[in-house]
């Protein structure tokens, strides 16, 4: 395996948005168990260094290109478009009020009388935008617009994060 491949030259695949992830997902366990670090316990210490080497850099690639909004960010970053991560803001006025409007009603879902329907009303239309925007970026990729890719990253790390809140809150009304 050669480090300086990128994660998708890792996994055999065309560089992209859209990508086969059941292909991914088998490619990473034949991966996995060839580069896994057990099976190197009786070589030489350098060969063991390597193999865990390898199945960090394996792990890595595979987190990031399973992940819709980190394969975008993976994706900007092999176009040169590096550090816009969590920093990156919107300017859409429309978007951002569509954000304050979900933030608001997950903040009332503890008082609501039906607080699980209502964090389930949240988290259908927040999925559903996320997957918009996810079509979206891969359009814009697609068309080598990078410019609009960024933005529409920065709007899918709004989501990311409300989806990641709506699944903490949803664990902790299922424990009460």
């Amino acid at each position: 395996m050669d480090f300086t491949s990128n994660y998708f030259e890792i996994f055999g695949l065309p560089v992209g948005y859209k990508i086969d992830l059941r292909l991914l997902a088998d490619r990473y366990h034949q991966m996995q168990r060839k580069f896994h670090p057990d099976r190197y316990s009786t070589k030489p210490a350098q060969e063991q260094r390597l193999a865990v080497q390898y199945a960090a850099v394996i792990n890595q690639a595979y987190s990031e290109l399973t992940s819709p909004l980190l394969r975008a960010q993976y994706l900007l970053s092999l176009s040169g478009i590096e550090g816009e991560g969590e920093t990156s803001i919107t300017r859409d006025p429309i978007f951002l009020m569509q954000q304050i409007e979900l933030r608001e009603a997950l903040s009332e879902v503890r008082d609501a009388t039906e607080p699980l329907t209502v964090l389930d009303q949240v988290a259908e239309e927040a999925r559903g935008q996320y997957d918009e925007l996810q079509q979206l970026f891969g359009r814009q990729y697609v068309q080598a617009d990078i410019k609009n890719a960024v933005d529409t990253v920065a709007k899918m790390q709004f989501f990311s994060k409300l989806l990641n809140e709506v699944e903490q809150l949803e664990q902790e009304l299922d424990d009460d």
